[in-house]
């Protein structure tokens, strides 16, 4: 076994201590980054849409756009970087290309991608439910017949 390949299973292994969902382009993905400025460092979240991802074991990398202030802002982020505390899958994109880089030229509504629907068994997470959908989901106490004689 020649090194980079080793390299590539040691990686992986300290990987799958860190609990990294699946996703994909058109995620809305909250990524934690560690951020050290002089001696204190604090986490900081980057909530965007991911655009790209290559996976290359140990290589393996994602893009995540967002709006700041009108302003587009990409960054790239090693996906098994200690710097990166966790990633959060926010909500599932529905698309149907594997590199979203026509959003740079989009803003607005025509930069929206549309929520993936669930299948038909699925059942979503708690986080993942409005307050409708919880409300929609509970049945209701069983009504007791009344007990007056029908005329």
């Amino acid at each position: 076994m020649n090194i980079i390949a080793k390299l590539d299973q040691k990686t992986a292994a300290a990987a799958s201590a860190k609990a990294i969902p699946e996703f994909k382009a058109g995620d809305q993905l909250r990524v934690s980054v560690r951020i050290t400025e002089g001696e204190r460092t604090r986490v900081q979240l980057f909530e965007g849409v991911c655009i790209s991802r290559h996976n290359n074991g140990a290589g393996s990398s994602f893009t995540v756009r967002k709006m700041s202030f009108g302003e587009g802002v990409e960054r790239i982020f090693p996906l098994y970087s200690p710097v990166i505390e966790k990633v959060e899958l926010v909500r599932r994109g529905d698309v149907r290309r594997a590199k979203l880089y026509y959003l740079r030229g989009l803003t607005g509504k025509a930069a929206r991608i549309a929520e993936k629907a669930r299948a038909q068994g699925e059942v979503a997470s708690a986080a993942d439910l409005t307050a409708e959908d919880l409300a929609a989901q509970a049945v209701p106490a069983p009504v007791e017949a009344a007990a007056q004689p029908v005329a």
